[in-house]
């Protein structure tokens, strides 16, 4: 099968198209056709090579896809030959054929392509797990969304908007912060203007909000704290900003009863990733069907101009997902 492939860790320049071996068909499991893929900046990070892929798993990149079933486990009595499906992977979606296990594979709404298919998985069960899982949202309640542009970060604006709840996005261009008002969110900050804790802490009446969403990291830590409510929750998706950080106010987070957690989708185990898949899709199904839920696709390359796609995503100029057709 053809696959997007690297020799050395390296530039976008690196990325070539090379012939790999396809997976082999696993009991509980089914071969997909991708016809779909998205890229994440976890691919960037494995490219660079700073996020090698679980142990295991495929040294193909590529965390998610969309495609048509061609071959199902005799096990399997779910999904049959010719579903089309989308699912989240742990390596492998920047090829031609991807083995997943049947309860990973999610029916697409047939009012949906590949390419919309190919940008819900990651971003929008990541979103879902730290807002639900982890965040334990509840009506009524404010949520920070750091990179409100990003393809979480529009994933999490309209699921706290469905959930019942508020969102305050930070975004750094006008058309960013445009299109985050326009998927709901109430406040949209320009942080590189002013410190974004001023425009929560007035937008709040000086409380804070009940929990944010950080990509940054460190240089976001003590505005972040700041920022929380009390009994608020900082969880922390990335760190693109540096990871270590000084100076933290202990003080601030005893008196306020905060907590910092960290999450990662890509290391949970397989049965906690089928969790997952099995309650989004539960809760979201109709949602997508309706359109009230919808991936929002910035921009869409062919397999051939992979390398132009990392360089757009390093360029940080997109609004939504980055798609990726696989031939």
């Amino acid at each position: 099968m053809k696959a997007v492939w690297i020799d050395q860790p390296g530039g976008p320049e690196s990325l070539y198209i090379a012939d790999r071996p396809a997976p082999l068909l696993t009991p509980g499991s089914v071969r997909v056709r991708v016809h779909a893929t998205a890229i994440n900046r976890a691919d960037l990070l494995q490219r660079r090579g700073a996020y090698p892929p679980p142990q295991g798993e495929s040294d193909i990149m590529g965390l998610e896809m969309a495609g048509v079933v061609s071959e199902v486990a005799n096990d399997v009595h779910t999904i049959s030959v010719g579903d089309r499906v989308c699912a989240l992977l742990p390596g492998g979606g920047y090829a031609q054929e991807v083995v997943v296990p049947a309860l990973m594979a999610a029916k697409i709404p047939a009012n949906m392509s590949f390419e919309q298919a190919a940008a819900i998985p990651e971003v929008f069960l990541t979103a879902y797990s730290n807002l639900v899982w982890l965040g334990n949202l509840r009506q009524g309640q404010v949520v920070l969304i750091h990179a409100g542009a990003s393809g979480v970060g529009t994933a999490a604006i309209q699921l706290v908007k469905t959930l019942g709840a508020s969102s305050i996005v930070t975004a750094g261009t006008p058309e960013k912060r445009d299109s985050c008002l326009q998927l709901g969110a109430k406040l949209a900050i320009n942080y590189k203007e002013e410190p974004f804790v001023n425009q929560v802490k007035q937008y709040t009446n000086g409380q804070g909000v009940d929990l944010i969403l950080d990509f940054v990291g460190a240089p976001y830590l003590e505005q972040n704290l700041k920022s929380l409510a009390v009994d608020g929750k900082l969880i922390i998706i990335g760190t693109m900003g540096g990871a270590k950080a000084d100076q933290v106010n202990l003080g601030l987070i005893l008196a306020r009863r905060l907590q910092i957690i960290g999450t990662a989708l890509r290391n949970r185990s397989l049965e906690q990733k089928i969790q997952l898949t099995q309650e989004f899709w539960t809760f979201a199904w109709s949602l997508f069907e309706s359109g009230s839920l919808h991936p929002l696709v910035d921009r869409i390359f062919s397999m051939e101009e992979i390398a132009f796609a990392h360089k757009y995503m390093e360029e940080n100029k997109n609004i939504g997902k980055i798609v990726v057709t696989i031939d």
